[in-house]
C-alpha cells in the first residue's frame, strides 16, 4: 500500500515539475520573442549614435585644437550631428559637382588590392540594397511568380510593363517585362521576358518582397495575406503600380 502510495505521490510530482517546467519554457520563451527586438534595436541605435559620437568630431578639434588634452567631453549627440553634417555635404559634392570623378579613382585604386576590392564590393552592394530599396521599388508594377531558373522551380519577381519596340514586333505572343531579384541584394538581378499567361500575381506589395528576398524567406508576410492565384495577370494590373491599388 505504501509502495502505490508513494509511485503516485512520485508520479505526480514528475507531472508538477513537467507542467512547471513547460510554463517557464513557455512564457521565457513569449517574453524573450517580445523583449528581444526592442532590446536589440535601442543597443543598436545607441551604439550607432555613439560611434557617431567619436567618427569625426573628436579627431577634427583634437587637428585644429592640437594643444587639447585627450579627447573633448562633448554634449551626446553634437558628434552624431556633425558626422551626419559631413555626410549630407559628401552626398552634395559627389551628386552635384566633382565627386563622381573621386569616387571613380576611388573605386578604381581599390580595384588594384585584392582583398580590399572584395570587402569594398559587398558593402557597397549591401548599402544599396538597405537605402535604394524604396527608390528601386517605385519602378516595379507588381509581384508575381514565374518558372525560373528552369520548369518546375518559382521565383519572386517584379513587373515593369509590357513588352513594346522592336523586340515585341519580332515576337509573337502576349509578353511581359519582368525582373527577377537576386539575395541578398534585391536591386540586382536578371531581366527575363515572360508570356502573360505564365506569370501568377502575388497577393504581397513591392516592400514586403523585397524583405523576403533579402532574407532569403526567413522574413514572410502573414499567411492569409500572401497568396498566389492561377489567374492570368490582366494588362490592367500589369500597368498598375502597386500603391495604386
Amino acid at each position: 500500500m505504501a509502495d502505490g502510495f508513494q509511485l503516485r505521490r512520485d508520479s505526480m510530482l514528475k507531472r508538477i515539475l513537467y507542467a512547471l517546467r513547460e510554463a517557464v519554457r513557455r512564457y521565457f520563451v513569449t517574453g524573450l520573442l517580445a523583449f528581444a527586438p526592442i532590446a536589440i534595436t535601442l543597443w543598436a541605435i545607441a551604439w550607432i549614435v555613439e560611434r557617431l559620437d567619436n567618427l569625426l568630431l573628436p579627431s577634427v578639434l583634437e587637428w585644429i585644437f592640437p594643444s587639447l588634452e585627450g579627447s573633448p567631453d562633448l554634449p551626446p549627440l553634437v558628434g552624431a550631428l556633425f558626422t551626419f553634417g559631413v555626410i549630407l555635404l559628401a552626398g552634395v559634392v559627389v551628386r552635384h559637382l566633382f565627386g563622381h570623378q573621386l569616387v571613380r579613382a576611388w573605386e578604381k585604386a581599390l580595384g588594384r588590392v585584392p582583398v580590399a576590392r572584395s570587402i569594398y564590393a559587398a558593402v557597397k552592394q549591401l548599402v544599396e540594397a538597405i537605402f535604394r530599396s524604396n527608390e528601386t521599388a517605385r519602378n516595379f508594377n507588381q509581384v508575381v511568380l514565374i518558372e525560373y531558373p528552369r520548369k518546375g522551380l518559382r521565383a519572386l519577381a517584379f513587373t515593369t510593363g509590357d513588352l513594346q519596340g522592336p523586340v515585341a514586333e519580332i515576337v509573337d505572343g502576349d509578353l511581359v517585362n519582368v525582373f527577377v531579384p537576386t539575395t541578398p541584394n534585391p536591386t540586382s538581378g536578371v531581366y527575363v521576358v515572360v508570356e502573360r499567361s505564365e506569370i501568377l500575381p502575388v497577393n504581397i506589395t513591392v516592400e514586403e518582397a523585397f524583405k523576403v528576398i533579402m532574407s532569403a524567406g526567413i522574413v514572410t508576410p502573414e499567411a492569409a495575406h500572401a497568396e498566389a492565384t492561377a489567374a492570368p495577370l490582366a494588362p490592367e494590373v500589369a500597368g498598375r503600380a502597386v500603391g495604386d491599388e
